[in-house]
Formats: C-alpha cells, structure tokens, sequence
C-alpha cells in the first residue's frame, strides 16, 4: 500500500522528468497527404541540352564551367528509370523540371514533340502514385532569348508567359502545382559568398559568348555580371507576375509559386545586420510570394549575421564539399522565417547535402525532418518535403564534382545505385513517420 510519502516522492520525481518539465514530445507522424519526394532540374540531369543558353557557355573558352554537363545523367532517355527510383523509395512525389530551350528551341517556334514529351513524364508520375511539381524555369533558358539580353531584355516577361502559356495547356490537368522559377534571388546570396575572381570569370564568359554572336549582352539566369544584378531582378519579377497570370488564365486551379535559396539567418550579437540582409537577399521576393499559393523553400545552410558581415561557422562543424557548415536546424529555421514572412503554405522543394560522405547525409536527413516536424507543430503549414537531388548530377559551375545525391550514376553506362541516404530517407516516407 502507497503511503502519503511515496505520493509526494513520486509525484516529484515525475514532475521532475523531461516529459513533465517540457511540452508533451511532438507526434512523429505527419499530416495525412504530406509530400514526401526528390527533386531534380532537367538541364542537370537530361543531357544535350545544345539549344539552351548554359550549354552554349559551358562549350566556350574561356569559361566560368569547371565542365561541361554534355550527357549528364541521361536522363532525358531514362526518365522512366528516375521515376522508378522515387516510387521504390517509397516516395509520393517527384519535382522535375521542363525545359524551355526544348519546347521553344528558336523564338516563336515551339516543339509539339518536346511538350509530348514533358506530357508523358507527367502521366508517367501519375501511373506511379507519384504527384508532379513541374518547374517552368530552373536557371536554363533558351540560347536566343539570353542572346538578346535574357531577363534584362524588357520581352523577357511577355516572352515568358507565352511559353508558360503552351506548356499549361499541354501539360493538361496532370500537373499537382507549378514552380516558376528555381532560386531567382541565388545571385544576390552569392554576391558576398563568391570570391571577386569568379564574378569576373563570368563576366568574361558572358562577354565572349556575345563576342561570339555579335549581340550587345548575353545574360542568363545563374550567369550574370555583377552590374547586371538589379535589372536582372526585375526582369525576374516581372516575369514571375506574367508566368502566374498565364498559367492562371488556362487552369485557375492550378496553384502556382516560386522557389527561393534561403539561409537560415541568425543574428550574433546586439547589432547584427541580419535583418538588413534579409531584406537584401529574398525582401522583394517574399512580398511577392505574399499573392502567390505556396512558396518553395530551398536551403541548404544557415548563416551567422555578426555586426559586420557573415561570421565563419563554428569550430569542429562538420562540414559539405565546400567547406560550408552542414547544420540540421537550418532547415526549420528557414522554413519558420517564410511563412512568418509571407502568410503563405510552404513547400520544401530543395534541402540537401553536398558531400561525398553520404553517412553525414543519412544522419543529416532525419535530424533536419525532426526540425521540420516541429516546425509543423508550432502551426507552420507545410505541404510537403523534396530532397535535392534523386541523383549525383551537373552542379552548374561546378560541373559533377559536388554529390547531392541519393543515388550515384556511372557516367559510361549511367547506371544508377542507390545509397544508405536513399534507404534512410524512404523508411521515413513509407512510414510518413521520422
């Protein structure tokens, strides 16, 4: 028999434990319907893309690409195999892009094939239980259109609705919701991150390129001078506004948003800039998103403001292929921040790490899903979750040395093999549970 003692000792003991002295441990089950998938861009993994802006530079000397991405992953042939590898990871979703350089392949001339194509990958999702997020921009565009001075050019917006507008209406009633474009504000967080020589690479590389056509400015997306920053944002912006109203005029069903880089931004010290930087980096963009449906969240890393500049990360962190900090939290740091930012639901469409070590992306996984989860628990709608990437693939200026993915891929006979990451992550998709 309890007497009044062993009450009270008990009692204290429980009220003492971790459950009690914090809030009840969070539910590691997700909502009903989330979105577990992968994500990938078609110029970094279709191969032979030759009628884009980025193939035309990546063939040039000089030039700011350690490589050229030539057949990349195959993938514009083996998409089936791709779409075979989310569903047997027990993913629900898959996040691709189309590419307008091959829909479009000179102005006014559209290809019936290419949107077939792109058609086909759509209902390829479909027949798998996989629902599609398509990407209409993900930095590439047409070699013509960045001939003519790309998103500087004053057309950029109407040009881009046009195609937005084909690809709606052939893609049909298939597609889950729609991406406009990946990472428009990746210029500006790498204005202080990239070393003053690479930004006078790329200015080289771009004026050769217009050497080359006898055109007055060649400009792409990811590829840009550093003066040509504040019109390239706005062509941007403009071209998101009309790219939305053009797909909204086919389908006004159709959710419709844009990605953003974003760091998770923290502030050091009592006169941190970080606030001023998050203005500079996603500000105009994040009002944007305000109007929009969603908004992707892509990020990879956070950031430490001092009252300076960016502070290095901590001594002992483990480290990505760049030396960057891989820190789990960032994810739901980043994820907070733009829905207190813009009111809107978000979707994860990019997180990742760049590592040759896949053991630091099979513990950085879930670790960042926990952030995540308790993220959704504190009210932050969020739809749904995309790693980058399904594949090692064509890192842009890097070429292929960075691996962000779950699987590896010969680059002879383009076999895929899936790695421990691959297993780690789709346990969780199948269980919908960390």
């Amino acid at each position: 028999m309890l007497d009044r003692r062993t009450l009270l000792a008990t009692g204290a003991a429980l009220m003492a434990a971790p459950a009690f002295a914090a809030r009840k441990a969070a539910d590691p089950v997700f909502p009903k319907g989330f979105l577990w998938g992968a994500a990938t861009a078609a110029h970094q993994i279709e191969g032979n893309n030759i009628a884009s802006d980025l193939w035309f530079l990546e063939n040039q000397q000089p030039t700011v690409f350690a490589q050229p991405s030539g057949d990349a992953c195959n993938s514009f042939v083996l998409w089936e195999t791709d779409l075979d590898l989310a569903k047997n990871m027990g993913l629900n979703c898959y996040r691709f892009g189309i590419e307008w350089a091959r829909i479009e392949p000179e102005k006014g001339l559209f290809s019936q094939a290419m949107l077939d194509h792109y058609k086909a990958i759509v209902d390829g999702c479909r027949a798998r239980g996989l629902t599609p997020i398509v990407t209409y921009s993900h930095f590439t565009a047409p070699h013509w259109f960045s001939a003519q001075g790309g998103w500087t050019n004053p057309e950029s917006a109407q040009l881009f609705a046009r195609y937005c507008d084909k690809a709606t209406r052939s893609l049909g009633q298939g597609v889950d919701r729609v991406i406009t474009f990946n990472e428009p504000n990746i210029l500006l967080l790498l204005k202080s991150m990239l070393p003053q020589q690479v930004w006078d690479i790329q200015k080289l590389t771009l004026d050769t390129a217009a050497k080359r056509l006898g055109v007055a400015k060649f400009v792409c997306a990811n590829v840009a001078g550093f003066d040509d920053l504040p019109a390239l944002q706005k062509g941007l912006l403009a071209a998101h506004k009309a790219g939305k109203a053009a797909i909204k005029a086919v389908r006004p069903d159709l959710p419709v948003g844009l990605s953003l880089a974003m760091m998770d931004d923290q502030a050091v010290g009592k006169a941190s800039i970080r606030d001023r930087m998050r203005g500079e980096l996603y500000g105009e963009w994040l009002n944007v998103a305000k109007g929009d449906d969603f908004i992707g969240v892509q990020n990879y890393e956070r950031a430490l403001w001092g009252d300076k500049g960016r502070l290095p990360a901590p001594k002992g962190a483990t480290v990505n292929w760049s030396g960057t900090e891989v820190w789990p939290g960032s994810l739901a740091g980043a994820v907070r921040f733009a829905h207190q930012a813009t009111g809107v639901p978000i979707l994860v469409s990019e997180h990742g790490v760049g590592s040759e070590d896949d053991a630091i992306r099979a513990k950085f996984i879930p670790e960042a899903l926990a952030g995540l989860k308790a993220a959704m628990d504190d009210g932050v709608p969020v739809l749904g979750y995309c790693h980058w990437s399904l594949l090692d693939n064509f890192e842009w200026i890097f070429g292929y040395k960075p691996k962000f993915g779950l699987h590896s891929v010969d680059p002879v006979t383009f076999a895929r093999t899936a790695k421990p990451s691959a297993a780690v992550y789709g346990a969780i998709a199948r269980r919908n549970a960390l």
